[in-house]
Protein backbone atom coordinates (compact mmCIF):
# COMPACT_ATOMS: atom_id res chain seq x y z
CA UNK A 1 0.00 0.00 0.00
CA UNK A 2 1.44 3.34 -1.23
CA UNK A 3 2.42 6.02 1.66
CA UNK A 4 0.37 8.20 0.75
CA UNK A 5 -2.64 6.08 0.87
CA UNK A 6 -1.84 4.89 4.25
CA UNK A 7 -1.40 8.08 5.85
CA UNK A 8 -5.09 9.16 4.76
CA UNK A 9 -6.48 5.75 6.20
CA UNK A 10 -4.87 6.93 9.49
CA UNK A 11 -6.56 10.31 9.01
CA UNK A 12 -9.65 8.68 8.02
CA UNK A 13 -9.56 6.60 11.59
CA UNK A 14 -8.62 9.25 13.42
CA UNK A 15 -11.50 11.50 12.27
CA UNK A 16 -9.30 14.00 10.86
CA UNK A 17 -9.66 13.99 7.10
CA UNK A 18 -12.04 17.12 6.70
CA UNK A 19 -14.01 17.90 3.61
CA UNK A 20 -13.09 21.86 2.15
CA UNK A 21 -17.04 22.14 2.78
CA UNK A 22 -17.82 21.94 -1.16
CA UNK A 23 -21.00 20.51 -1.59
CA UNK A 24 -20.71 17.22 -3.84
CA UNK A 25 -21.06 17.29 -7.39
CA UNK A 26 -23.81 14.33 -9.24
CA UNK A 27 -27.09 13.59 -8.05
CA UNK A 28 -25.77 11.87 -4.84
CA UNK A 29 -24.50 14.15 -1.71
CA UNK A 30 -22.62 10.53 -0.95
CA UNK A 31 -19.77 10.75 -3.35
CA UNK A 32 -18.93 6.73 -3.15
CA UNK A 33 -22.50 7.01 -4.31
CA UNK A 34 -21.46 8.72 -7.41
CA UNK A 35 -19.00 6.77 -7.96
CA UNK A 36 -20.86 3.51 -8.14
CA UNK A 37 -23.38 5.39 -10.66
CA UNK A 38 -21.07 6.82 -12.84
CA UNK A 39 -19.39 3.05 -13.25
CA UNK A 40 -22.61 1.66 -14.03
CA UNK A 41 -23.06 4.38 -16.52
CA UNK A 42 -19.91 3.88 -18.53
CA UNK A 43 -20.41 0.08 -18.24
CA UNK A 44 -23.78 0.08 -19.66
CA UNK A 45 -22.74 2.61 -22.28
CA UNK A 46 -19.92 0.51 -23.24
CA UNK A 47 -21.71 -2.60 -23.80
CA UNK A 48 -24.26 -0.36 -26.12
CA UNK A 49 -21.52 1.17 -27.99
CA UNK A 50 -19.33 -2.51 -28.44
CA UNK A 51 -22.39 -4.43 -29.61
CA UNK A 52 -23.74 -1.68 -32.32
CA UNK A 53 -20.22 -1.49 -33.91
CA UNK A 54 -19.86 -5.55 -33.72
CA UNK A 55 -23.65 -5.75 -35.49
CA UNK A 56 -22.27 -2.41 -37.88
CA UNK A 57 -19.23 -4.69 -38.51
CA UNK A 58 -21.40 -7.96 -39.37
CA UNK A 59 -24.49 -6.44 -40.84
CA UNK A 60 -22.79 -5.63 -44.90
CA UNK A 61 -21.80 -9.48 -45.14
CA UNK A 62 -24.41 -11.57 -43.21
CA UNK A 63 -27.54 -9.51 -43.37
CA UNK A 64 -29.09 -7.05 -40.72
CA UNK A 65 -31.25 -10.27 -38.59
CA UNK A 66 -28.18 -12.22 -38.72
CA UNK A 67 -25.75 -9.88 -37.20
CA UNK A 68 -27.97 -9.19 -34.52
CA UNK A 69 -28.48 -12.58 -33.70
CA UNK A 70 -24.47 -13.48 -34.11
CA UNK A 71 -24.07 -10.28 -31.52
CA UNK A 72 -26.71 -11.77 -29.09
CA UNK A 73 -25.98 -15.03 -28.79
CA UNK A 74 -22.04 -14.94 -28.47
CA UNK A 75 -20.86 -17.36 -26.08
CA UNK A 76 -19.62 -17.44 -22.65
CA UNK A 77 -16.34 -18.52 -23.71
CA UNK A 78 -16.35 -15.63 -26.22
CA UNK A 79 -17.61 -12.60 -24.36
CA UNK A 80 -14.62 -13.94 -21.13
CA UNK A 81 -11.96 -14.38 -23.08
CA UNK A 82 -12.66 -10.82 -24.71
CA UNK A 83 -12.72 -8.95 -21.33
CA UNK A 84 -9.71 -11.03 -20.25
CA UNK A 85 -7.81 -9.50 -23.42
CA UNK A 86 -9.26 -6.13 -21.90
CA UNK A 87 -8.09 -6.57 -19.07
CA UNK A 88 -4.64 -7.90 -19.67
CA UNK A 89 -4.04 -5.05 -22.10
CA UNK A 90 -5.49 -2.10 -19.78
CA UNK A 91 -3.34 -3.21 -16.68
CA UNK A 92 0.06 -2.19 -17.87
CA UNK A 93 2.09 -1.42 -21.38
CA UNK A 94 3.34 -4.92 -21.41
CA UNK A 95 0.15 -6.39 -21.06
CA UNK A 96 -0.80 -4.25 -24.44
CA UNK A 97 1.92 -5.46 -26.44
CA UNK A 98 1.53 -8.68 -25.65
CA UNK A 99 -2.62 -8.79 -26.46
CA UNK A 100 -1.57 -6.26 -29.28
CA UNK A 101 0.66 -8.87 -30.52
CA UNK A 102 -1.09 -12.02 -30.51
CA UNK A 103 -3.92 -10.51 -32.24
CA UNK A 104 -1.37 -9.31 -35.10
CA UNK A 105 0.09 -12.69 -35.21
CA UNK A 106 -3.88 -14.16 -35.39
CA UNK A 107 -4.31 -11.84 -38.47
CA UNK A 108 -1.18 -12.42 -39.79
CA UNK A 109 -2.14 -16.55 -39.54
CA UNK A 110 -5.79 -16.02 -40.97
CA UNK A 111 -4.31 -14.07 -43.95
CA UNK A 112 -1.91 -16.55 -44.75
CA UNK A 113 -4.96 -19.03 -44.56
CA UNK A 114 -7.13 -17.07 -46.14
CA UNK A 115 -9.84 -19.29 -47.60
CA UNK A 116 -10.31 -21.79 -45.16
CA UNK A 117 -10.16 -19.43 -42.42
CA UNK A 118 -12.75 -17.30 -44.43
CA UNK A 119 -15.27 -20.18 -44.45
CA UNK A 120 -14.38 -21.56 -40.41
CA UNK A 121 -15.55 -18.16 -39.33
CA UNK A 122 -18.44 -18.30 -41.24
CA UNK A 123 -19.30 -21.62 -40.09
CA UNK A 124 -19.05 -20.82 -36.38
CA UNK A 125 -21.31 -17.67 -36.50
CA UNK A 126 -23.56 -18.65 -38.24
CA UNK A 127 -23.18 -21.95 -35.79
CA UNK A 128 -24.01 -19.66 -33.05
CA UNK A 129 -26.61 -17.48 -34.92
CA UNK A 130 -28.58 -20.65 -35.18
CA UNK A 131 -27.99 -21.54 -31.90
CA UNK A 132 -30.08 -18.52 -30.65
CA UNK A 133 -32.91 -18.65 -33.00
CA UNK A 134 -34.12 -21.64 -32.44
CA UNK A 135 -33.47 -22.81 -36.31
CA UNK A 136 -30.78 -25.40 -35.66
Amino acid sequence: MSKRREELRKKVARGQARARGEPVRGPSTNPATNLIMANAIIRTGSILFRKAVEKRMLKDRYGKETAKSIVENQSMGSTLLSLGMSRIATKSSTGAIAVGGGMLAKTLYDRRQAKKSRAKGDAQLLEDAAEGSGEG
